[in-house]
């Protein structure tokens, strides 16, 4: 607007005239210097005047001659009084070149009267800095100076000539003023400048083009009206003719705005540009902090507040700057909207957030405005303690370490660290937590205390602050040992015996390592008997840590025996435990009678020699005389027995008793420390007992006996001392022959159960045998005639009971049958001949149309018998049809079932063989992978996909839950039992897995390793200790008996923190090319393997080679066994069956058993040993003989005395 305001004046003005003439600007003062346009200033302190020395000379020896100027008198002037003189002003259409002349003189030479200075205004503009000044002494000649005036078109200027006394006296004058319309000769003309703008504190740069090339001689600078002043920086030449200088105003400020102009100064004179405006502008600042809206771990959402400012406009951009309070500046980020999220901050961090406003060009970002000051939240820390490590174990704490770090990982300022740590205490698992405090050190640690020696713990670090939980990996370690524990007091068991003490006891429930031996320390305390000397009755011995057990002998009887315990570890010994003992007494030992020679005899009387007895571990309390009627009987088998008399009868009582003895006196102890006779017969009494006169027609045999009693027990020994009459030998034993009547009844009626099994097991082997045999005559007759022996041979229990065929038909014909309380007539039978044997046999056992027996037959863990409500007739029909059911058979009429299924060849046998299915029956998918088909030891032999074992899959191992093993249940009792193939050396691992996550206890194994030169079975277990990848077994007994080995393990797994004890019942007895010789020898197996299986174990794995025939025979005998002893029956058929419905071919085709168990000379040899064994067992029933009893008899069930077993 300023501008186009002065070129409408510029253009509409009229330059001064006078009577209507232009002025141009020349004057030579030769007339009025008002007639050149020029005039006096109106603002200064005096006048220029105006002289023709030309025309009046002046007597002023200082004033110049023959000249015509303008001049200033500073006689009698102060200093710093001005006096200016005005140039018409002029406008030009290019540049001007004004010429003029000065002349400075004073009242002396060297003077200096005062300064000219030459002032081009533009426009109207102020008057501005002087463009040119002569200063400093004065000379009294005239000088010519050029001013080159650069004001274009439409601007004006008009020159001024000011002149400013010194207060010396001289003057100033000027002459000759020309204006030429062409450049100067000598000094440089300039092009147009143009004006600039810029933010405050920045460099303002102008640039002048100048006319002509630069010299040294040209001084050029830039010119603010204000003032300021700019040196040239460079020059750049444009072209041969022109060239550009370069001015910086630096630093400028909002006070440096104005009109600038270059200016040039020459030896001849000054170059004046025109004027350009320097615009310099304030960056905007905003009034009020921004606001903050929302907070996150990383993140500040603000409103910017940036309408009000301080500063000019207009804004271009917005930027928030942002910085944490306690360091430097973070960062600045363009913002586009009036709300903005500040990202990627540090979490828990305190920031100070201002808001920068730019305006256009360089610099035009203001000053931050007021800041805001917000906090991020704290966030997850970044990853959990790294390389956490144990560096110091001992027996009750460890020291862990792990790797430093700082806030980069907490991610905020407040956070705790814990050490938490698990471990197994009284069979539970514990779990702990403990604050560290060493966080800041450069290798920080941490100490676990109080913990159990010799004991897994798994140690993590657990990183936690506000915002979330970060942990380190689980590391474990094993506690140092340290000494055990104390064995528990109520484990150590004694076993006490006249003269040695069984001591059994456990190991200590803080073992607190692995327990390396045991030391007993034993000292005899006491005695009953006070002749004992037991000052050599002490000792010490050493177990080894499987031993927990010791048998002391060599102890005296009736002794009190203290025995402290302890075991140890590599660290030593631990607490003692002491229990005592005390051994039984022993009876007293009675002095020796060489002959039996009575002191005196007489009809009614005989005397005798009484000595003292000696006591055995407690004094003798009395002394008896018995006397025993020899009565005649007939010859006894065995050798005569003594036996004492602890039953006191008197002789009033021995008729009415039926005694053959009656006690004759009772003498107390201290009547006999010394040999005295004594009478026996003469009518006294003695302690209560009449001394009966003795009959002179019987024969007696006298009997003295000493009892010791202590400690609740009562022992007796006795010596015969005398006999009277002729017949002095002792009373027949109970005849062998009654006694072994019932005994031999429970073995045979339990061998019969057996022989049931293991005949029906051997027709599989011949069924097959017919089928491949290109003879099939030959065969038939080989086996009639096998069977008739075998019939011939059997023992003479079993044909007592009728057990060939012709008793057995009889029987069968007429015997009532009582089956759980109810009467079962069979008057059904049928005919069949043979080559060797003519018959009629019964089909079976069948109720009559008024009874039914009702009962679940569809599984094996049910009760077994068959409901028929309608008689059944057979005629002329082969027994045992396929097809036809099999009733259960009750344990009474076991053995003539067999003898029925036996005759004609064994054909009962071969039919219900044939009914089986044979071969796969369901689905085996599993087994059939490519991945598991070498786990399987036969091709045909595999698991079931229904009923298989599934071990706990192992992560990165395919298929690797399949193990060649099925579950079979047993009676009453689901899955009781898995039967398994041998393990093979690719899956003994699988093996030990699958007993460990079955929790079994018991492993039944029915074949040899290697068996015909071939390998049956892997030697899965180790000798000593081995290492199956996280499952660690020990041997830690062997029992070898007669035809099976027992052999204890302790079994570990790796994280689980307990100990198992498993048992192996190999049974040995099985050869190469047959069966086991004795049928109780496998029966006292199971019945063995039954009486050490804990009740509340795991299934029962039971392997032979293929998983099959021996496994399944042994799995029918114990489940056919549970079955007679609940319910008097056994149901053979139905058992197989199911076996065979969860395995495929159970009871396969072991028929070797069948043929060894029934070779005639050979089971007549057993049995003959049988018999002599239980005749020898029943002959004297005192407590030394009861463990020669036969171990395995039929249960004393009601079912077993209904039908009189026991």
């Amino acid at each position: 607007m300023d501008r186009l305001l002065t070129c409408l004046i510029a253009a509409g003005s009229v330059l001064l005239t006078v009577r209507g003439e232009v002025f141009k600007g020349d004057c030579n003062f030769e007339g009025p210097y008002t007639a050149c346009g020029y005039s006096q200033g109106k603002d200064d302190d005096f006048e220029w005047e105006q002289a023709n020395t030309m025309e009046r000379p002046s007597p002023n020896p200082w004033m110049p001659t023959d000249s015509a100027f303008m001049m200033v008198n500073t006689s009698g002037r102060f200093s710093g009084q001005k006096a200016q003189l005005l140039m018409p002003q002029l406008k030009e259409n290019d540049t001007h070149c004004l010429i003029f002349q000065y002349y400075v003189a004073g009242q002396r030479e060297g003077a200096n009267p005062g300064q000219l200075n030459v002032y081009v205004k533009e426009n109207n503009s102020p008057l501005g800095i002087p463009v040119w000044n002569a200063t400093g002494p004065a000379y009294p000649t005239w000088r010519q100076v050029e001013l080159a005036v650069s004001t274009f078109w439409p601007n004006f200027y008009q020159i001024v000539f000011e002149s400013v006394s010194t207060g010396q006296r001289g003057l100033l004058a000027i002459k000759d003023v020309t204006l030429q319309g062409h450049q100067c000769m000598s000094t440089p003309h300039f092009l147009h400048i143009k004006g600039v703008e810029v933010n405050a504190r920045q460099t303002a740069t102008f640039q002048c083009t100048v006319n002509g090339r630069p010299q040294d001689s040209h001084n050029l600078w830039l010119q603010g009206i204000g003032g300021r002043q700019a040196p040239m920086r460079e020059t750049k030449p444009v072209n041969s003719r022109r060239y550009i200088a370069t001015f910086d105003v630096e630093n400028t400020t909002k006070g440096d705005s104005g009109r600038y102009r270059c200016i040039v100064h020459s030896d001849k004179g000054v170059g004046v540009s025109s004027y350009a405006d320097l615009t310099v502008k304030q960056p905007p600042v905003p009034i009020a902090p921004p606001q903050l809206t929302a907070v996150g771990a990383t993140y500040l959402w603000i409103q910017l507040n940036a309408n009000s400012i301080n500063g000019d406009g207009p804004i271009v951009e917005r930027e928030v700057e942002y910085r944490t309070v306690a360091g430097s500046l973070i960062d600045n980020q363009p913002v586009d909207k009036t709300t903005h999220k500040i990202g990627h901050l540090d979490p828990d961090t305190e920031y100070e957030i201002s808001v920068l406003l730019t305006r256009p060009l360089d610099g035009g970002t203001g000053a931050p405005g007021p800041p805001l000051t917000a906090k991020t939240k704290c966030a997850d820390p970044m990853h959990g303690p790294r390389r956490l490590e144990v560096v110091d174990i001992k027996s009750k704490q460890i020291t862990v370490r792990w790797e430093p770090f700082g806030y980069n990982v907490t991610r905020c300022h407040s956070y705790n660290l814990t050490v938490q740590y698990r471990y197994r205490a009284g069979g539970k698992e514990e779990t702990r937590e403990e604050v560290c405090y060493d966080t800041l050190s450069v290798a920080p640690q941490h100490t676990i205390r109080n913990l159990s020696p010799y004991t897994n713990v798994s140690v993590k670090l657990v990183l936690r602050n506000p915002e979330g939980i970060k942990q380190s990996t689980n590391v474990g370690v094993l506690t140092d040992e340290d000494v055990p524990g104390a064995v528990p007091l109520e484990s150590i068991q004694g076993s006490t015996y006249e003269e040695k003490i069984a001591l059994r006891w456990r190991e200590p429930v803080q073992t607190y390592g692995i327990i390396k031996q045991y030391e007993i320390s034993y000292k005899a305390l006491s005695s009953f008997d006070t002749e004992f000397d037991l000052t050599n009755q002490s000792g010490k011995v050493f177990k080894f840590s499987n031993e927990t057990s010791h048998m002391f002998v060599g102890l005296y009887p009736g002794s009190t025996y203290s025995f402290t315990i302890r075991a140890s570890t590599v660290k030593g010994f631990g607490p003692p435990i002491i229990t005592q003992f005390t051994t039984k007494i022993s009876a007293p030992l009675m002095p020796g009678y060489d002959q039996e020679t009575p002191l005196n005899q007489t009809d009614s009387t005989v005397t005798v020699l009484l000595k003292p007895a000696q006591s055995r571990g407690a004094p003798v309390s009395k002394y008896q005389v018995v006397v025993e009627e020899e009565r005649p009987r007939r010859a006894r088998r065995v050798a005569e027995i003594l036996r004492c008399y602890p039953v006191p009868i008197h002789f009033q009582n021995a008729t009415v008793l039926n005694s053959q003895y009656y006690f004759t006196a009772e003498l107390p102890m201290g009547d006999i420390k010394t040999p005295v006779p004594f009478c026996i017969g003469d009518n006294r009494t003695y302690n209560g007992y009449w001394n009966a006169p003795l009959l002179p027609h019987k024969s007696y045999s006298i009997y003295y006996q000493a009892v010791s009693t202590a400690n609740g027990e009562t022992k007796i020994d006795c010596v015969r001392v005398a006999t009277k009459g002729t017949a002095t030998r002792k009373p027949d034993a109970v005849e062998p022959e009654k006694q072994t009547d019932h005994t031999v009844k429970i073995a045979g009626v339990i061998a019969g159960v057996l022989l049931f099994v293991i005949i029906f097991l051997g027709v599989v082997l011949v069924m097959k045998k017919r089928k491949l045999a290109k003879k099939r005559k030959e065969t038939m007759s080989s086996t009639r005639q096998e069977m008739t022996v075998m019939v011939n041979s059997m023992d003479k229990s079993y044909t007592e009971q009728g057990t060939n065929c012709d008793e057995a038909i009889s029987f069968m014909d007429t015997h009532s049958h009582t089956l759980n309380g109810r009467t079962v007539s069979s008057p059904s039978s049928f005919t069949m001949k043979t080559n060797t044997l003519s018959t009629s046999v019964p089909t079976s056992y069948y109720p009559d149309e008024n009874h039914t027996m009702t009962s679940d037959t569809s599984s094996l863990v049910q009760s077994h018998s068959h409901s028929y409500k309608k008689k059944r007739e057979v005629a002329d029909v082969p027994p045992y049809q396929t097809g036809q059911l099999h009733p259960a058979i009750r344990v009474a009429d076991l053995l003539q079932h067999i003898t029925q299924m036996k005759c004609a060849e064994g054909y009962g046998f071969k039919e219900e063989y044939e009914s089986f299915f044979e071969g796969q029956s369901a689905p085996w998918d599993s087994a059939k992978k490519d991945e598991n088909r070498m786990k399987n030891r036969y091709g045909n032999i595999i698991a079931y996909d229904h009923s298989r074992v599934r071990l706990q899959a192992i992560e990165g191992e395919q298929s690797s839950d399949y193990i060649n093993a099925n579950y079979v249940d047993g009676y009453h009792r689901p899955n009781h039992y898995i039967a398994t193939q041998g393990p093979m050396q690719e899956t003994v691992y699988d093996f030990w897995r699958m007993v460990w996550h079955e929790n079994t206890a018991t492993i039944v194994m029915v074949t040899n390793l290697v068996e015909v030169g071939r390998v049956k079975c892997c030697k899965y277990w180790p000798d000593d200790t081995e290492i199956y990848r996280d499952m660690k077994v020990t041997l830690i007994e062997t029992q070898l008996l007669s035809e099976y080995v027992i052999r204890t393990f302790a079994v570990e797994k790796r994280g689980a923190h307990e100990i198992r004890e498993i048992r192996q019942f190999h049974f040995t007895g099985w050869p190469d090319h047959g069966v086991p010789y004795h049928a109780t020898g496998l029966l006292g197996f199971v019945r063995r393997v039954k009486s050490k299986t804990p009740a509340n174990a795991g299934p029962m794995v039971v392997h032979c080679s293929a998983g099959a025939g021996r496994t399944g025979c042994f799995i029918v005998i114990d489940i056919m066994l549970d079955m007679a002893e609940r319910e008097g029956v056994v149901d053979i058929y139905n058992c197989v069956r199911e076996l065979r419905s969860r395995r495929v071919n159970m009871v396969q085709t072991e028929v070797r058993m069948t043929m060894s168990l029934l070779e005639p000379r050979e089971r007549e040899r057993e049995r003959e040993r049988e018999r002599e064994r239980e005749r020898e067992t029943t002959t004297r029933p005192c407590s030394k003989c009861l463990h020669s009893l036969p171990l395995y008899t039929i249960p004393n069930t009601p079912h077993a005395r209904i039908h009189g077993l026991v």
